[in-house]
């Protein structure tokens, strides 16, 4: 049974999904990174918030682990890297508090404009400084969102709704998007340039990071107010300190910052300056919303092999699935062929999906074929860190997608340009859950793939199969299914051989002395 570690303090509904699915649980919350790698070893999957640390040392402890779940949209408590290079599955809950953190923006945008922090406090103070507050009106305003996706696409719903003028920078927002939700899509500078209030809604990532620097500050409208509800590390906070001192910038509200827990920092105590300790997602309803989503995906992993909103690989729906089963076993076969053939460097690994499997969700696919072709190159391969092996090793990767079913009505085939040469296979699916090869090379062949396997290239004359079946059976060694393929007579022919064991090394040198065989190779699957 797959056990389950809850690292953090999580509605109590995550537990119970996790044992309604028949999963064993544990909850220990408050562990340090050290405690942690104590106890990792045990459990296949984690399911935390923002407390608990999973770091490298976590990660290089946890021998079973195959999935983290992350309670939330953040991973940065995460080591993602080494998480994919373990080959662990890290997921986060995108949706579960996008509407909290959005009306946590507008709230937030609403006190800047209108100084209710501070009031309040002057207020609860006994003092009555009613002309020291003047506020501003945020309707007609002009809102530029940095960053227009889940929770972007709410704030300027909402802003919508108040009156306010919202303009966009996404580049991965479409055309049709922006009109369906409203905004005026712009580039970035457009946003420094005309925005009254600007709210960020990016990940923070190599590109992002200390973005609203005194550079941009500097583009930006006079009296322009910033909120930051997103990611601590996005601001440079000493510049927009700077900045609010010079009455450039005539305000700011920051849920997040460059060090958290924030104990201090150089804006705090600043007058023009709200602060919250990283509410963005704290309400109840978010909180109960996202501990279900991570139960539910967890659980969806380990019982039936969906993966939803990973972070480290190619999503599998649920839906999906079931759809994708036979063809990942066909990828790992095809791809495991493909990879112990190659007897040089790999450059490129081209995989062309053709008829029935192209409109499916392929990602997944191209994953799995790359962990097999990979496979005699790392022992620790997987779907999971496959793409980022090939990368570092210089291997060019591409897929296509066609609808020529002339041949096959649904097939993959994987080309691997090496340095000594071109090696194709192709699969197919028998009865749409039979995986088969059907061409190695180009030479038609139609085989099951077995545990133990030869492949033979020989010399299409008489007495090769008499000479193999004769050394088989002097070594107590039984063909369990022989396939030949051939181009043309008296070409080169493609045998694959399944024997119910092991070829030793003492009979592979008298199969390779046939004279007919002038190659062959040991295959395990």
């Amino acid at each position: 049974m797959p056990k389950v570690l809850i690292a953090d303090k999580m509605d109590k509904l995550a537990e119970e999904i996790f044992r309604r699915n028949g999963l064993d649980v544990d909850i220990k919350a408050g562990l340090s990174p050290e405690e942690i790698s104590g106890i990792i070893g045990d459990y296949d999957a984690v399911a935390c918030r923002s407390s608990a640390k999973i770091t490298k040392e976590v990660l290089a402890h946890a021998k079973k682990l195959k999935v983290i779940g992350r309670a939330g949209i953040g991973v940065d408590t995460i080591d993602v890297p080494a998480a994919t290079a373990a080959g662990v599955i890290v997921m986060n809950t995108p949706f579960g508090n996008s509407i909290t953190t959005a009306e946590h923006t507008i709230a937030m945008m609403m006190a800047l404009a209108r100084q209710i922090p501070q009031a309040s406090a002057s207020t609860h103070a006994g003092k009555w400084e009613k002309s020291k507050f003047m506020g501003v009106e945020i309707y007609s305003k002009v809102l530029g969102l940095i960053g227009a996706g889940n929770i972007g696409s709410i704030v300027a719903n909402r802003a919508i709704g108040l009156g306010m003028k919202v303009i966009a920078y996404d580049p991965f927002l479409t055309k049709e998007r922006a009109a369906e939700i409203g905004v005026e899509q712009v580039e970035l500078e457009d946003i420094y340039k005309r925005a009254d209030f600007i709210t960020i809604h990016v990940p923070k990532t190599e590109k992002t990071s200390k973005m609203i620097d005194a550079a941009a500050i500097a583009k930006m409208k006079k009296g322009v107010r910033i909120i930051n509800c997103a990611r601590g590390g996005l601001i440079v906070e000493d510049d927009l300190k700077a900045a609010l001192d010079s009455g450039h910038v005539a305000g700011a509200a920051l849920d997040v910052f460059d060090v958290e827990p924030a104990e201090s920092n150089v804006l705090f105590g600043h007058p023009n300056v709200i602060c919250t300790p990283h509410l963005g997602a704290s309400t109840s309803e978010a909180q109960v919303n996202v501990a279900i989503q991570v139960a539910e995906q967890i659980s969806d992993y380990l019982l039936n092999g969906a993966i939803i909103n990973a972070i480290n690989m190619p999503s599998i729906s649920a839906e999906d699935a079931p759809k994708l089963k036979p063809y990942m076993a066909l990828a790992a076969g095809i791809g495991r062929l493909a990879g112990q053939i190659a007897t040089s460097a790999i450059k490129k690994i081209d995989i062309n999906y053709i008829g029935a499997v192209s409109p499916l969700n392929t990602r997944p696919l191209t994953a799995c074929i790359l962990a097999d072709v990979l496979k005699d190159m790392s022992e620790s391969v997987n779907m999971v860190n496959a793409p980022e092996i090939a990368k570092s090793k210089g291997i060019v990767v591409s897929d296509i997608r066609t609808n020529d079913t002339t041949e096959w009505p649904t097939a993959i085939t994987i080309t691997l340009t090496c340095e000594g040469g071109v090696h194709t296979v192709t699969g197919t699916l028998f009865a749409g859950r039979e995986a088969r090869i059907v061409s190695i090379e180009g030479v038609p062949i139609e085989a099951a793939l077995t545990q133990n396997m030869l492949l033979i290239r020989n010399e299409d004359k008489p007495g090769m199969i008499g000479a193999l079946g004769t050394a088989l059976s002097d070594a107590k060694i039984n063909i369990a299914d022989f396939r030949l393929g051939r181009v043309s007579e008296g070409k080169t022919a493609i045998a694959l051989v399944s024997v119910d064991t092991k070829v030793s090394d003492d009979v592979m040198a008298k199969l390779k002395a046939i004279p007919q065989i002038r190659d062959i190779q040991r295959l395990a699957f």
